[in-house]
């Protein structure tokens, strides 16, 4: 078959298009040094600055500062004031220096080396389709998970979110028993433990390294009403003792979120409450790009991470990250023996929340 001729016009936009890519790798990178180093925290309350005032508050070399901010800036990730001085706008304080707000996300960047780093692996992922598991990211992996949703969790989850929930606050300040599946780092868990000293709270997972990270922030937090166990030899008890069972980000990377919501039925009351969020998604292909604008960078992010993680099994089922739809969440409960199902609106801008009763 002949090669079509190239269109001079189209050809310098699609390099636009992959060159553009590139850049924004780099400027990645550059987000998730400036966040290692402090920056963002020093020009937040620095103000307008340039390099040779930046390098006397920092202790870093003037000239290496120097092209980090020229960097930021024609990424338009600082904003250039002119003279050399570049600033953090109060904007860039929240998503980038304030790990208190909820739009922080320089957490997100933070494990960024070893998703990177874990492309080396990928080859043999793609010939035998078995993932690799959370914990081949290594420790930043927890850590990095743990700083992306931590701001959300510590903001909104006790005042916002569990209010929404009928029934679960007067649950909660009474005295029940609580699991979170999937825990991670426990921040979600450590906040409702610190808000309810009555009911007593126990997080599941399976990586270490992020189990490791929990019991540090419960330690730290003084939570002796949380526990944290390793789900692959302590599993969820399976005589419905829990009033009330949450999994936050999680079933999409679980290589059987099947099997695990059958699990989550036995350990729940015969009144308790499921409160499930997870990235929305929607059923096919073109609805995802036609409405989520970050459809490109969490089929990417899947690929790195939650789709490795779900088929870290040779059997997994293999959700990815834009793979839980609410019509599927909706049959895999109903499958595993539940019978209320009600989706619950947020505002959150990337989860959809799930309400599940038996």
């Amino acid at each position: 078959m002949a090669t079509p001729p190239l269109d001079p016009d189209r050809l310098k936009d699609y390099a636009k298009l992959v060159f553009g890519a590139l850049g924004g790798a780099m400027t990645a990178s550059m987000i998730c040094l400036g966040d290692r180093l402090g920056l963002y925290r020093t020009l937040a309350e620095a103000g307008p600055c340039n390099s040779r005032e930046l390098a006397d508050q920092t202790g870093l070399s003037e000239r290496w500062l120097r092209e980090w901010l020229h960097q930021q800036g024609a990424a338009g990730v600082l904003d250039y004031r002119g003279d050399d001085r570049f600033e953090l706008t109060a904007e860039g304080r929240a998503v980038l220096a304030d790990e208190n707000h909820p739009a922080f996300g320089a957490g997100f960047f933070g494990d960024l080396p070893s998703q990177l780093g874990i492309v080396e692996r990928l080859p043999e992922v793609f010939r035998s389709g078995v993932g690799l598991p959370y914990d081949a990211l290594g420790p930043e992996g927890a850590r990095g998970i743990e700083r992306g949703l931590a701001p959300w969790f510590r903001a909104l989850l006790v005042p916002l979110a569990l209010p929404r929930v009928k029934g679960v606050v007067d649950a909660l300040e009474a005295g029940v028993e609580v699991a979170d599946v999937g825990c991670g780092a426990g921040i979600a868990l450590l906040e409702m433990a610190k808000a309810y000293p009555r009911s007593h709270f126990h997080g599941y997972d399976i990586s270490a390294h992020a189990l490791a990270r929990a019991e540090e922030n419960r330690v730290a937090a003084g939570a002796d009403n949380a526990h944290f166990y390793d789900a692959a030899r302590d599993p969820l008890p399976e005589d419905g003792r829990f009033a009330f069972v949450t999994t936050f980000d999680c079933l999409h990377d679980m290589t059987h979120p099947d099997a695990v919501m059958k699990q989550i039925r036995r350990a729940i009351a015969p009144d308790g409450t499921w409160l499930v969020a997870d990235i929305k998604a929607r059923a096919s292909y073109e609805e995802n790009v036609a409405e989520n604008p970050m459809a490109a960078m969490m089929y990417g992010t899947s690929i790195l991470t939650c789709l490795s993680s779900a088929t870290s099994e040779p059997d997994g089922l293999g959700l990815g990250t834009l793979g839980l739809h609410p019509k599927l969440a909706q049959e895999l409960a109903l499958a595993a023996g539940f019978t209320q199902f009600e989706p619950l609106d947020l505002g959150h801008p990337v989860n959809a929340f799930y309400v599940i009763r038996p």
